[in-house]
């Protein structure tokens, strides 16, 4: 992926979760997130009720290090060698890409985070949402605790995504293409292990973004952000008439998702494996996000309350069948 469309996002992440807590509202529920750096993400149970937007906006950047470590060069990845005669890594580079990084982000960030957006405020507006929060907008309530847990869920996704990247060093299909080189060029006796070599592309940038195959930021995107908006229509898409709908709406999500990687593999931009991986952390994550640190699937127990029936457009409980 390009790097300065994702420092871009990673920027706009992190300053729309920290202005969002900057308005003084933070939930009373009984849970902190906290980042750690080397891992990208921690998150442990907390017992007080306050909102800092300083220490928000740290645990944000901590969540994101592994990321801008990558993106802004600051390391660079593991100088992995190949076996001489691998056809794995002797595909063409393609210059143009099935679902190029501006499509991925415009799906991503915009169309999940527009429709959280408008269901939120649909719910404040109609169906008489309560809040247990220190400041009484609801409208800022219900937008920080969604937006928030999914921005920062792309923030963890990211971050795990391109600290693997940088650890293993999987060479990209493309990468003698890359390179420049051939086996016949090396005089390498087939099957013997490489241990370095010497590339003849001028951009220096070109050859280490060929180095970080495993695993793929599009699949583990793409999957984080779809899967997260499918949840979602589980929780607040719930009254009778959308017995059929919600299912139709998650599936075109989730296929999307799933032929977002595909053209990873077609584009020779990634080893099937590669994908397979991405989308098992984007799922992941999203379900950890979802289930764990989003308040969507909590009762009305919890720091939101709502008067609504389980018919509901917009109901945070499970249709009754």
């Amino acid at each position: 992926m390009r790097s300065s469309n994702w420092v871009f996002v990673e920027l706009l992440l992190l300053s729309s979760a920290s202005s969002l807590c900057g308005f003084g509202l933070y939930s009373a529920r009984k849970w902190e997130l906290s980042a750690a750096a080397s891992l990208g993400f921690f998150w442990s149970r907390w017992n007080k009720c306050c909102c800092d937007p300083v220490h928000s906006y740290q645990r944000k950047t901590r969540a994101s290090i592994p990321f801008f470590a990558c993106e802004l060069k600051a390391v660079s990845p593991y100088r992995r060698g190949f076996i001489c005669g691998d056809p794995s890594i002797t595909y063409p580079y393609l210059h143009r890409e099935a679902i190029p990084d501006e499509l991925l982000i415009a799906g991503g960030i915009i169309i999940t985070g527009l429709t959280i957006a408008l269901g939120e405020c649909y719910r404040v507006r109609f169906r008489g949402v309560s809040s247990k929060a220190f400041v009484r907008n609801l409208y800022v309530s219900c937008l920080y605790k969604e937006l928030g847990c999914f921005l920062f869920g792309c923030c963890v996704g990211q971050s795990l995504t391109n600290m693997a990247k940088l650890s293993v060093g999987r060479l990209r299909p493309h990468f003698l293409s890359v390179c420049g080189v051939t086996y016949e060029s090396l005089n390498c006796t087939p099957g013997t292990y490489v241990a370095s070599v010497t590339c003849r592309q001028p951009d220096h940038r070109l050859e280490e973004e060929a180095r970080k195959s495993f695993f793929s930021g599009h699949a583990s995107f793409a999957m984080y952000t779809m899967l997260y908006l499918a949840f979602y229509l589980q929780a607040r898409l719930t009254w009778r008439g959308a017995r059929l709908l919600r299912p139709v709406l998650q599936f075109f999500l989730v296929l999307l998702a799933v032929y977002t990687g595909l053209t990873r593999i077609s584009d020779y931009r990634h080893h099937p494996s590669d994908v397979i991986t991405g989308y098992i952390q984007g799922a992941l994550t999203a379900y950890w996000v979802a289930f764990h640190i989003s308040s969507m699937f909590k009762s009305s127990s919890s720091d939101l309350s709502s008067a609504e029936t389980p018919d509901s457009p917009l109901s945070p409980h499970h249709t009754v069948c």
